[in-house]
């Protein structure tokens, strides 16, 4: 048997498969999709099998063997295999990086380097004719230990690092590579009672005495009373033991029994080592969720709307069929239920379901709906989980125990055998792209493993993606990409809350300098008396936006990064959001020594500090990055406004989507500009989409919404449209910008930035690149327009210009646009530019990264 492997090197030369033989002893172990260690080279790296063969093209003396694997069962299915293949071509990048992608981090190999004698070293001999003091104490270190990781002999001969390293090239030491998880399974003592059975099937045993569980001669636990009795009175802590198990004879951690009883671990070790109890390390679940009750929840009426949309998915799915769906459904329309019992329809039918959601402020809430409603069938994953939950969560998957899984982006890779619907909430959300490498759209890869699966996509959001939209129109002769689905009423026919939008030039006109309009302070104060919630959206977390010195107009900026550094004001630091640099905050002025400092504009932190100064015993929550930083936050934050202890939840973009809170009836948007100015084209749709959004989490249960937006930019379309709820109005304004621009949805994108220390080498190469690309574009369209097919393919290169941000971590940025109709032929361009010029970026240390579909030209 002969295997392909695709080896653990991101690199140009080595981004295709690799042949290996299957030594017998792993042929009934090897299948496509296993992690295996192979021999690269001088080393052993990870790999993952994509195809397997009995013959080969390769003379097979000349093929190296699979060393090892990895898993019991391959952690990668062959669907995943052929996805991780389409997303190499696709988003241009690696296919190892792809497949790695689809792993939890626990199961990202971690290497190490061993250090051992060599042969003659090993053995007491040496060509050398004297040996160094230093060098025999090295070489008997290594002999008594067999190998050493390299950092532990570094530790144990710190002042001899040169010395090591001239071994090394000498050939008395020789440097090996280990490879293992970044994680292993967690294990825990586990005391058994006479007769009672393991808890798991991974329980391996500790103690040599009492392990089997059942001690000889002890027929049960009635026996352990009687054994109590004859221990001496002073071993009444080993009798409390005894007793307890003899009532409760199940498996029971060592841990709790030790804190239910408040014994020691050796009160419990000695009954085991006498044979009378069993003692073993049993594997342990890590779940996140252990000490939660979720309350059950049965399925609600729909309404017509919710049921005419749910018999069009439920037909899909008892077709097995492959469809993707836009729901557009207004906020509180109940597109959750709807959700809820399409996934119920799929698991009737034996198969599984993936949610994602954006933004893991909502996946509290997410959570606590499906477990309701799912239980034990639900499993969760996203980034605020640790390690270890997040690999015990991916095992239960693996092991078929659970069917749905809720979770952000990632979550779309799951291992399931048996796809049936994959749902994705606020479906225009740009958190559903990956800014690193592979830079995909979960939306992408829903609608590829829809296909492979015959399964359904629905994609769900108020506001859908123009993108999307322009996707559930037919292309002339051919039919919609998506099936358009709407729902234009709340449920039990609650209205949509009035939204004021509040000019703020007028504010200071009529001599209002708060950060509150007259209305929206008005407001607040009625929330407070009446006793109701109130949510304020201000974009921007920090306490100032800058700080500037108002004798001579300096401005703090980042010393590695070409932005102004945002002040904070409880740790006092003024903070770059993009390389994490901070400094404290100045006293005097750096250029001129003036302690004339200011800080302007608006953040999070300081309407925080303004609220409190204008209403006194206000309780506020605040919510952006730097108050959810530790695990579990979100919950508790959302826990705690939803039990009525805070007036006023302010925070940023996190607070703006999908919460649900009966008694929010005042929302405030505090600057609707922020996003609005920044220099991105869709910028607009943006706007409108967080303005609707948050406008959303007002009026949504029994009380009455209200909603402020204050705005410098009162005239303009995306602000109007939103306070009207009028997506189709937005449409309608913001397409035609689109058309006559030619940008997306009626073209394509793809971003190109490329980054070096050095401005000269940045922008020579970078107008290289540029120049290419146009040749080979213009070479193309001559092609399709010979070949009369009739193929539509346009091909057109922006730039290079210096990025919007040019400098980032002292590397300076320069990118180029490609904008594309036609599907393939414009990857296949930049693929080939890329490997034209691979050779050069490499040589100069110049990074080259695309980014196909861009959410983001910043």
């Amino acid at each position: 048997m002969f295997a392909k492997v695709i080896v653990d090197v991101p690199a140009k030369q080595t981004n295709r498969a690799f042949d290996y033989s299957v030594p017998p002893s792993l042929q009934g172990w090897v299948e496509v999709g296993s992690r295996v260690g192979v021999p690269f080279g001088p080393r052993v790296l990870q790999g993952f099998v994509v195809e397997l063969h009995e013959t080969t093209t390769v003379d097979p003396k000349r093929l190296k063997a699979i060393r090892h694997v990895l898993d019991a069962a391959p952690p990668l299915t062959e669907e995943l295999v052929q996805l991780g293949h389409w997303m190499s071509s696709t988003y241009l990048c690696h296919e190892v990086t792809a497949l790695q992608a689809m792993l939890p981090g626990a199961l990202k190999a971690k290497y190490e380097r061993f250090v051992q004698a060599s042969e003659a070293g090993s053995a007491g001999r040496t060509e050398l004719l004297l040996l160094l003091p230093a060098q025999e104490n090295i070489l008997n270190y290594l002999r008594s230990k067999g190998k050493a990781k390299m950092e532990d002999l570094l530790d144990a001969f710190p002042e001899d690092g040169g010395l090591i390293r001239q071994m090394l090239d000498e050939g008395q030491l020789v440097e090996t590579q280990g490879m293992k998880d970044r994680l292993a399974t967690k294990k825990a003592l586990t005391v058994f009672p006479p007769g009672a059975h393991e808890a798991s099937e991974a329980a391996t045993e500790t103690h040599d005495a009492g392990t089997s569980g059942n001690a000889p001669g002890l027929g049960g636990s009635a026996d352990l009373l009687a054994i109590a009795e004859e221990l001496p009175a002073r071993s009444h802590k080993q009798k409390e033991v005894l007793r307890y198990l003899h009532e409760n004879p199940r498996p029971i951690r060592l841990t709790e029994l030790m804190d239910k009883l408040q014994v020691g671990a050796g009160t419990v070790k000695g009954l085991a080592d006498k044979g009378w109890i069993g003692l073993r390390e049993v594997e342990v679940m890590r779940d996140p969720y252990a000490n939660r009750h979720f309350e059950e929840t049965k399925p609600l009426p729909l309404t017509p709307e919710q049921q005419s949309v749910y018999d069009d998915i439920a037909a899909t799915l008892d077709s097995r069929s492959h469809q993707v769906y836009l729901l557009q459904g207004v906020t509180g329309s109940g597109k959750t239920e709807v959700y809820l019992q399409a996934i119920s329809r799929c698991l009737e039918q034996g198969r599984e379901a993936i949610v994602l959601v954006p933004e893991i402020s909502l996946t509290p809430q997410m959570v606590e709906r499906f477990k309701g409603r799912f239980g034990d069938e639900v499993a969760v994953m996203h980034s605020r989980l640790s390690l270890g939950e997040r690999y015990d969560e991916w095992r239960k998957i693996m092991r078929r125990q659970v069917r749905v899984v809720i979770g952000a982006r990632s979550a779309v890779f799951v291992p399931f055998r048996q796809l049936g619907l994959i749902i994705i909430d606020e479906e225009h959300e740009s958190s559903y792209k990956q800014e690193e490498s592979p830079k995909y759209h979960a939306r992408d890869i829903a609608a590829w493993r829809a296909r492979y699966n015959g399964a359904a996509v629905v994609l769900g959001s108020a506001t859908p993606s123009l993108e999307s939209i322009q996707k559930t129109k037919a292309a002339p002769g051919g039919k919609p990409e998506y099936k358009l689905l709407k729902m234009k009423s709340r449920v039990a026919g609650r209205p949509l809350p009035p939204v004021h939008i509040v000019d703020m030039r007028e504010e200071l006109r009529s001599g209002n300098r708060s950060m509150f309009s007259r209305l929206l302070h008005r407001g607040l104060e009625e929330r407070l008396l009446k006793g109701e919630q109130t949510v304020l959206l201000l974009n921007r977390r920090g306490y100032a936006t800058f700080v500037m010195c108002r004798t001579c107009g300096y401005v703090a900026g980042c010393p590695h990064c070409d932005i102004s550094l945002t002040y904070h004001q409880v740790s006092r630091t003024l903070r770059c959001h993009y390389c994490g640099y901070a400094e404290r905050q100045m006293e005097l002025c750096p250029d001129c020594g003036s302690e004339h400092i200011r800080h302007f504009g608006t953040g999070t932190q300081r309407v925080e500090e303004e609220l409190v100064k204008l209403f006194p015993g206000i309780r506020v929550i605040r919510m952006d990055v730097d108050t959810t930083t530790e695990k579990g936050s979100h919950e508790k934050w959302l826990t705690m406004f939803r039990n009525k202890q805070a007036d006023v939840l302010l925070g940023t973009q996190m607070v703006a989507k999908g919460l649900d809170f009966p008694d929010v009836t005042l929302v405030g948007v505090i600057a609707a500009d922020t996003v609005l100015n920044l220099p991105d084209f869709r910028s607009a749709e943006r706007t409108f989409q967080l303005l609707t959004q948050v406008a959303g989490r007002a009026g949504r249960h029994q009380l009455p919404g209200e909603v402020f937006v204050q705005t410098y930019t009162p005239e303009h379309y995306s602000v109007i449209t939103a306070s009207r709820h009028d997506y189709e109005g937005f449409v309608e304004e913001e397409l035609p910008h689109r058309r006559k621009l030619g940008y997306p949805p009626y073209c394509r994108l793809i971003l190109i930035t490329l980054t070096h220390e050095q401005v000269p080498l940045l922008v020579r190469t970078a107008e290289a690149v540029a120049q290419r690309l146009r040749e080979l574009g213009a070479a193309e369209q001559e092609n399709v327009f010979a070949s009369g097919t009739g193929e539509d393919f346009f091909m057109n290169v922006l730039g290079p210009v210096a990025s919007p941000i040019p400098r980032i971590k002292d590397r300076y940025r320069f990118q180029c646009v490609v904008k594309y109709r036609g599907e393939a032929s414009a990857s296949r361009i930049v693929a080939k530019v890329l490997d034209e010029f691979a050779e050069r970026t490499t040589k100069d240390k110049l990074t080259i990264s695309v980014d196909v579909d861009p959410q983001m030209l910043m």
